[in-house]
């Protein structure tokens, strides 16, 4: 499949990004796009082209963008690199949106998003507050920030107080930089960002195979963001936008179980596909043949 390495204007940083033309296109005419993006802390570079090739060959235009500060994105003046506040991210893919609008290939009417676990949550948040989506995916889906923090944010399984990002909120005030923590690590007495077994693996084997400049870190800021980041409380109102969310049955990351009662949640039309395995089954093997056949079937429905 022939990509396209392009630029997305985002009003302060400019995102890099993929673009896939969608294959079996007519001379002069336009076809539907899939806007994606990758999760916490992870790249385009990690299984997204995967996807979006699986969306493409099946007749979409699919745009895959690093979001600010992260892979081959910039990031803001003054803003550091891997942080991640979730309503940036969310602007993100609405410069997205624009941007694949404003190509001549893509019918503007006919866009769809498409996230994975955190930026599963600003799928459903973009779905519903931005009237140009006409379908959504969000697969293995980040549902609530407080429940997700508390299985999280631990140091020797104590959940780590408020103290820890007030010291970081002064010290950045004194002009200090921001402080960091690792994404993943195996010592339970470091904070980590994602303290799961499956985490570290899936993350040390990207970076061995996929994704060589992957940094392990993150600001200490980004779990204070993320604590009070909801999506939940919008999906019902993505109707009558078609929704479609990929479960991982034992997803003990981001909670397969939060996420099969949030959906209930959400109004029709919508539909629920659960992959066997946890977060990241969907990423390799038969996962991604379900999640990635089930997501293609759902834009090519929708956005058709």
């Amino acid at each position: 499949m022939v990509r396209q390495d392009v630029a997305v204007d985002a009003e302060g940083a400019v995102l890099h990004a993929w673009w896939y033309p969608a294959r079996g296109r007519q001379v002069g005419a336009v076809s539907p796009c899939v806007v994606m993006a990758h999760g916490w802390t992870s790249t385009k570079k990690i299984h997204l082209d995967q996807f979006a090739e699986v969306f493409a060959a099946a007749g979409l235009c699919v745009l895959v963008f690093d979001h600010r500060g992260w892979g081959d994105s910039g990031t803001a003046p003054g803003k550091p690199r891997h942080e991640i506040d979730p309503w940036e991210q969310i602007r993100d893919y609405q410069h997205a949106i624009t941007f694949a609008q404003n190509r001549s290939e893509v019918d503007p009417d006919r866009i769809g998003v498409w996230g994975t676990s955190f930026s599963a949550a600003h799928a459903f948040v973009v779905a519903a507050i931005d009237r140009r989506v006409h379908a959504v995916c969000g697969q293995a889906p980040f549902i609530s920030g407080r429940a997700t923090y508390a299985n999280l944010a631990r140091v020797n399984n104590q959940v780590v107080g408020p103290e820890r990002f007030t010291a970081d909120r002064r010290a950045r005030a004194r002009g200090e930089p921001p402080a960091m923590v690792p994404v993943v690590g195996t010592d339970p007495t470091t904070l980590v960002g994602l303290p799961t077994a499956d985490a570290y693996d899936f993350f040390v084997g990207a970076r061995a195979t996929l994704d060589p400049q992957w940094p392990n870190e993150v600001t200490l800021r980004s779990l204070e963001n993320f604590y009070g980041y909801e999506p939940a409380r919008y999906l019902p109102d993505i109707t009558p936008t078609p929704l479609l969310m990929i479960v991982g049955r034992d997803d003990g990351l981001t909670g397969g179980n939060l996420a099969a009662a949030a959906y209930q949640t959400a109004a029709e039309p919508k539909s629920i596909v659960f992959v066997p395995g946890g977060h990241f089954a969907a990423y390799t093997g038969d996962g991604f043949e379900l999640a990635s056949a089930a997501a293609r079937d759902w834009f090519a429905t929708h956005l058709r």
